[in-house]
Protein backbone atom coordinates (compact mmCIF):
# COMPACT_ATOMS: atom_id res chain seq x y z
CA UNK A 1 0.00 0.00 0.00
CA UNK A 2 1.37 3.39 -1.22
CA UNK A 3 0.82 6.21 1.66
CA UNK A 4 -0.45 9.74 0.66
CA UNK A 5 2.56 11.30 2.58
CA UNK A 6 4.69 9.90 -0.31
CA UNK A 7 3.60 12.45 -2.74
CA UNK A 8 2.71 15.10 -0.53
CA UNK A 9 5.58 15.94 1.71
CA UNK A 10 -31.28 -8.98 1.97
CA UNK A 11 -33.56 -8.77 3.56
CA UNK A 12 -33.56 -6.88 0.80
CA UNK A 13 -37.41 -7.49 -0.76
CA UNK A 14 -40.29 -4.71 0.37
CA UNK A 15 -42.41 -6.38 3.18
CA UNK A 16 -45.97 -6.63 1.33
CA UNK A 17 -48.51 -4.49 2.78
CA UNK A 18 -49.87 -5.54 6.15
CA UNK A 19 -53.52 -5.20 5.01
CA UNK A 20 -55.18 -6.07 8.03
CA UNK A 21 -52.92 -3.83 10.63
CA UNK A 22 -52.78 -0.75 7.91
CA UNK A 23 -48.76 -0.87 8.66
CA UNK A 24 -46.93 -0.77 4.55
CA UNK A 25 -43.57 -1.65 3.55
CA UNK A 26 -40.58 1.48 3.64
CA UNK A 27 -40.74 3.35 -0.49
CA UNK A 28 -37.91 3.14 -2.14
CA UNK A 29 -36.36 6.79 -3.09
CA UNK A 30 -38.07 7.82 -6.66
CA UNK A 31 -35.68 7.31 -9.87
CA UNK A 32 -37.29 9.82 -11.38
CA UNK A 33 -38.34 13.46 -10.48
CA UNK A 34 -42.14 14.61 -11.78
CA UNK A 35 -42.67 14.69 -15.17
CA UNK A 36 -40.29 11.52 -16.33
CA UNK A 37 -36.74 13.26 -15.82
CA UNK A 38 -34.16 10.79 -13.99
CA UNK A 39 -32.91 12.19 -10.95
CA UNK A 40 -29.64 14.19 -11.56
CA UNK A 41 -27.02 12.28 -9.53
CA UNK A 42 -23.47 14.59 -9.02
CA UNK A 43 -21.47 11.58 -7.82
CA UNK A 44 -22.11 9.27 -10.14
CA UNK A 45 -19.38 8.26 -12.57
CA UNK A 46 -19.86 5.94 -15.44
CA UNK A 47 -16.29 4.21 -16.04
CA UNK A 48 -15.70 3.16 -19.30
CA UNK A 49 -19.43 4.23 -20.44
CA UNK A 50 -19.05 2.86 -24.11
CA UNK A 51 -19.54 -0.58 -22.88
CA UNK A 52 -23.13 -0.16 -22.37
CA UNK A 53 -25.59 -1.25 -24.80
CA UNK A 54 -26.42 2.34 -25.28
CA UNK A 55 -23.19 4.39 -24.74
CA UNK A 56 -24.17 7.75 -22.87
CA UNK A 57 -28.41 7.03 -23.16
CA UNK A 58 -28.02 4.71 -20.59
CA UNK A 59 -26.09 6.46 -17.97
CA UNK A 60 -28.51 9.74 -18.71
CA UNK A 61 -31.53 7.32 -18.10
CA UNK A 62 -29.69 6.50 -14.96
CA UNK A 63 -28.94 10.40 -14.18
CA UNK A 64 -25.40 9.95 -14.45
CA UNK A 65 -23.34 13.46 -14.75
CA UNK A 66 -20.08 12.15 -16.15
CA UNK A 67 -19.09 9.34 -18.14
CA UNK A 68 -15.93 8.35 -19.56
CA UNK A 69 -15.00 8.12 -23.13
CA UNK A 70 -11.65 6.44 -24.39
CA UNK A 71 -10.40 7.50 -27.93
CA UNK A 72 -8.08 6.41 -30.38
CA UNK A 73 -6.64 8.44 -33.28
CA UNK A 74 -7.36 6.70 -36.32
CA UNK A 75 -6.26 8.25 -39.44
CA UNK A 76 -8.12 11.99 -38.97
CA UNK A 77 -11.14 10.22 -36.91
CA UNK A 78 -11.27 10.47 -33.09
CA UNK A 79 -12.72 6.45 -32.38
CA UNK A 80 -14.11 5.46 -29.46
CA UNK A 81 -13.33 1.68 -27.84
CA UNK A 82 -11.27 0.60 -25.16
CA UNK A 83 -8.88 -1.40 -27.03
CA UNK A 84 -7.91 -0.58 -30.35
CA UNK A 85 -8.98 -4.03 -32.00
CA UNK A 86 -12.34 -3.21 -31.13
CA UNK A 87 -12.73 0.37 -33.18
CA UNK A 88 -15.51 0.69 -35.52
CA UNK A 89 -15.61 3.48 -37.84
CA UNK A 90 -19.01 4.31 -36.98
CA UNK A 91 -18.38 5.13 -33.29
CA UNK A 92 -16.56 8.30 -33.82
CA UNK A 93 -16.61 10.54 -30.09
CA UNK A 94 -18.76 13.17 -31.93
CA UNK A 95 -21.54 10.17 -32.84
CA UNK A 96 -21.42 8.75 -29.38
CA UNK A 97 -20.62 11.67 -27.49
CA UNK A 98 -21.08 15.34 -28.34
CA UNK A 99 -23.53 15.43 -30.76
CA UNK A 100 -26.10 13.90 -28.28
CA UNK A 101 -24.73 16.08 -25.93
CA UNK A 102 -25.16 18.98 -28.13
CA UNK A 103 -28.54 18.05 -29.14
CA UNK A 104 -30.09 17.59 -25.51
CA UNK A 105 -28.61 20.58 -24.04
CA UNK A 106 -30.77 22.29 -27.10
CA UNK A 107 -33.92 20.48 -26.14
CA UNK A 108 -33.13 21.13 -22.49
CA UNK A 109 -32.87 24.43 -22.40
CA UNK A 110 -29.18 24.69 -21.64
CA UNK A 111 -28.20 21.75 -19.61
CA UNK A 112 -27.89 17.90 -20.26
CA UNK A 113 -30.77 17.50 -17.23
CA UNK A 114 -32.89 20.64 -16.48
CA UNK A 115 -32.08 22.92 -13.80
CA UNK A 116 -28.99 20.49 -13.54
CA UNK A 117 -25.00 20.41 -12.16
CA UNK A 118 -22.42 21.15 -14.94
CA UNK A 119 -22.07 17.64 -16.77
CA UNK A 120 -18.63 15.91 -16.81
CA UNK A 121 -17.06 14.00 -20.39
CA UNK A 122 -13.72 12.84 -19.14
CA UNK A 123 -11.87 11.60 -22.10
CA UNK A 124 -9.36 9.17 -22.22
CA UNK A 125 -6.87 9.06 -24.36
CA UNK A 126 -5.30 5.72 -25.52
CA UNK A 127 -3.48 6.35 -28.41
CA UNK A 128 -0.38 8.87 -28.94
CA UNK A 129 -0.43 11.79 -26.89
CA UNK A 130 0.10 15.01 -29.10
CA UNK A 131 -1.16 13.75 -32.48
CA UNK A 132 -4.33 12.55 -31.03
CA UNK A 133 -4.70 15.47 -28.58
CA UNK A 134 -4.09 17.95 -31.32
CA UNK A 135 -6.85 16.03 -33.51
CA UNK A 136 -9.24 16.74 -30.09
CA UNK A 137 -9.16 20.26 -29.54
CA UNK A 138 -9.80 20.83 -32.95
CA UNK A 139 -13.09 19.04 -32.71
CA UNK A 140 -13.38 20.27 -29.44
CA UNK A 141 -13.70 23.72 -30.96
CA UNK A 142 -16.32 23.12 -32.98
CA UNK A 143 -18.88 22.50 -29.76
CA UNK A 144 -17.57 25.45 -27.80
CA UNK A 145 -20.90 26.48 -27.36
CA UNK A 146 -21.51 23.62 -24.73
CA UNK A 147 -18.18 23.48 -23.37
CA UNK A 148 -16.94 25.48 -20.35
CA UNK A 149 -13.41 27.30 -21.72
CA UNK A 150 -11.22 29.23 -19.93
CA UNK A 151 -8.77 32.11 -20.76
CA UNK A 152 -6.54 34.89 -19.13
CA UNK A 153 -10.09 36.44 -19.10
CA UNK A 154 -11.22 33.99 -16.95
CA UNK A 155 -14.13 30.95 -17.49
CA UNK A 156 -16.89 30.96 -20.06
CA UNK A 157 -19.64 28.67 -18.06
CA UNK A 158 -21.47 26.40 -20.15
CA UNK A 159 -23.17 23.32 -19.22
CA UNK A 160 -19.86 20.06 -20.26
CA UNK A 161 -16.58 20.55 -18.52
CA UNK A 162 -14.29 17.97 -20.89
CA UNK A 163 -11.32 16.50 -18.50
CA UNK A 164 -8.21 14.56 -20.44
CA UNK A 165 -6.97 11.53 -18.77
CA UNK A 166 -5.08 9.26 -20.00
CA UNK A 167 -2.20 9.55 -22.19
CA UNK A 168 -2.26 13.42 -21.32
CA UNK A 169 0.09 16.29 -23.25
CA UNK A 170 -0.11 18.10 -19.85
CA UNK A 171 3.26 20.98 -21.40
CA UNK A 172 1.03 21.62 -24.31
CA UNK A 173 -2.37 21.63 -22.96
CA UNK A 174 -0.25 24.06 -19.98
CA UNK A 175 0.70 26.54 -22.98
CA UNK A 176 -3.10 27.01 -24.65
CA UNK A 177 -4.17 30.28 -24.41
CA UNK A 178 -7.70 28.99 -24.77
CA UNK A 179 -8.49 25.94 -23.04
CA UNK A 180 -11.45 23.73 -24.17
CA UNK A 181 -10.47 21.08 -21.97
CA UNK A 182 -9.29 20.72 -18.63
CA UNK A 183 -6.52 18.07 -17.18
CA UNK A 184 -6.83 14.85 -15.52
CA UNK A 185 -4.75 15.32 -12.28
CA UNK A 186 -2.83 12.63 -10.30
CA UNK A 187 -2.56 12.49 -5.96
CA UNK A 188 1.20 13.46 -7.00
CA UNK A 189 -0.67 16.89 -8.00
CA UNK A 190 -1.48 18.25 -4.78
CA UNK A 191 0.10 20.83 -3.42
CA UNK A 192 2.11 21.48 -6.04
CA UNK A 193 0.58 24.68 -7.16
CA UNK A 194 -0.82 23.92 -10.38
CA UNK A 195 -4.10 26.03 -10.99
CA UNK A 196 -7.44 24.46 -10.34
CA UNK A 197 -8.45 26.14 -13.37
CA UNK A 198 -6.43 23.80 -15.27
CA UNK A 199 -6.05 20.67 -12.62
CA UNK A 200 -9.81 20.82 -11.48
CA UNK A 201 -10.05 16.84 -11.29
CA UNK A 202 -7.71 14.44 -9.14
CA UNK A 203 -8.09 10.56 -10.06
CA UNK A 204 -6.23 7.71 -9.25
CA UNK A 205 -5.92 3.94 -8.77
CA UNK A 206 -7.41 2.46 -5.32
CA UNK A 207 -5.43 -0.35 -4.39
CA UNK A 208 -2.32 2.22 -4.73
CA UNK A 209 -3.14 3.98 -1.46
CA UNK A 210 -6.04 1.35 0.08
CA UNK A 211 -5.20 -2.26 0.74
CA UNK A 212 -9.30 -2.16 2.13
CA UNK A 213 -11.85 -4.11 -0.22
CA UNK A 214 -14.65 -3.93 1.54
CA UNK A 215 -14.44 -6.60 3.72
CA UNK A 216 -14.87 -5.89 7.29
CA UNK A 217 -14.58 -2.61 8.49
CA UNK A 218 -12.08 0.00 7.27
CA UNK A 219 -9.31 0.28 8.96
CA UNK A 220 -9.17 3.36 11.02
CA UNK A 221 -5.35 4.63 9.14
CA UNK A 222 -6.85 3.64 5.93
CA UNK A 223 -10.31 5.85 6.74
CA UNK A 224 -8.38 8.93 7.89
CA UNK A 225 -6.18 8.89 4.68
CA UNK A 226 -9.09 8.93 2.41
CA UNK A 227 -10.65 11.61 4.34
CA UNK A 228 -6.82 13.57 4.36
CA UNK A 229 -6.55 13.25 0.41
CA UNK A 230 -10.30 14.44 -0.03
CA UNK A 231 -9.82 17.36 2.13
CA UNK A 232 -6.45 18.69 0.69
CA UNK A 233 -8.02 18.68 -2.76
CA UNK A 234 -11.24 20.42 -1.82
CA UNK A 235 -9.35 22.98 0.14
CA UNK A 236 -7.30 23.54 -3.71
CA UNK A 237 -10.45 23.45 -5.65
CA UNK A 238 -10.21 20.10 -6.92
CA UNK A 239 -12.62 16.79 -6.73
CA UNK A 240 -11.85 13.86 -6.34
CA UNK A 241 -12.26 10.26 -7.83
CA UNK A 242 -10.57 7.07 -7.65
CA UNK A 243 -10.69 4.12 -10.36
CA UNK A 244 -10.66 0.45 -9.67
CA UNK A 245 -12.36 0.44 -6.73
CA UNK A 246 -14.23 -3.03 -5.55
CA UNK A 247 -17.51 -3.19 -8.11
CA UNK A 248 -18.82 -6.29 -7.80
CA UNK A 249 -22.45 -6.28 -6.18
CA UNK A 250 -22.27 -6.93 -2.82
CA UNK A 251 -21.73 -6.07 1.10
CA UNK A 252 -18.40 -5.22 0.40
CA UNK A 253 -19.01 -2.81 -2.69
CA UNK A 254 -21.28 -0.94 -0.88
CA UNK A 255 -19.03 -0.43 2.52
CA UNK A 256 -16.53 1.10 0.50
CA UNK A 257 -19.23 3.36 -1.36
CA UNK A 258 -20.49 4.41 1.83
CA UNK A 259 -17.16 5.41 2.52
CA UNK A 260 -16.08 7.40 -0.83
CA UNK A 261 -19.75 8.99 0.15
CA UNK A 262 -18.93 9.83 4.15
CA UNK A 263 -15.56 11.39 2.81
CA UNK A 264 -16.54 13.31 0.64
CA UNK A 265 -14.94 11.67 -2.55
CA UNK A 266 -17.07 13.76 -5.47
CA UNK A 267 -17.59 11.17 -8.45
CA UNK A 268 -17.70 7.43 -7.90
CA UNK A 269 -16.76 4.78 -10.28
CA UNK A 270 -18.98 2.30 -11.69
CA UNK A 271 -19.84 0.14 -14.72
CA UNK A 272 -22.99 -0.75 -13.08
CA UNK A 273 -25.27 2.13 -14.03
CA UNK A 274 -28.38 0.78 -12.09
CA UNK A 275 -26.53 -0.59 -8.87
CA UNK A 276 -25.06 3.02 -8.08
CA UNK A 277 -28.10 5.11 -8.93
CA UNK A 278 -29.90 3.20 -6.54
CA UNK A 279 -27.24 3.43 -3.77
CA UNK A 280 -27.11 7.14 -4.09
CA UNK A 281 -30.78 7.58 -4.33
CA UNK A 282 -30.98 5.73 -1.25
CA UNK A 283 -28.54 7.74 1.20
Amino acid sequence: MMNFTTYKKHFHLWIPLLILTGCRSPQPAPLAEPGGSPVPLSRAHAHNDYLHSRPLYDALDHGFTSVEADIFLEGSELLVAHYSVDLQPSHTLQSLYLDPLRQRIKHNGGGVYRDSPQFTLLIDIKSEAEATYKALRKVLQTYADILVTYDTGGDRTGPIAVIISGNRPRKTMESETIHYATYDGRLEDLGTGAPADFIPLISDRWGAFFSWDGEGAMPEDEREQLRSIVAAAHAEGRRVRFWATPDEPGEAREAVWRELVAAGVDLINTDDLAGLQRFLLDQ
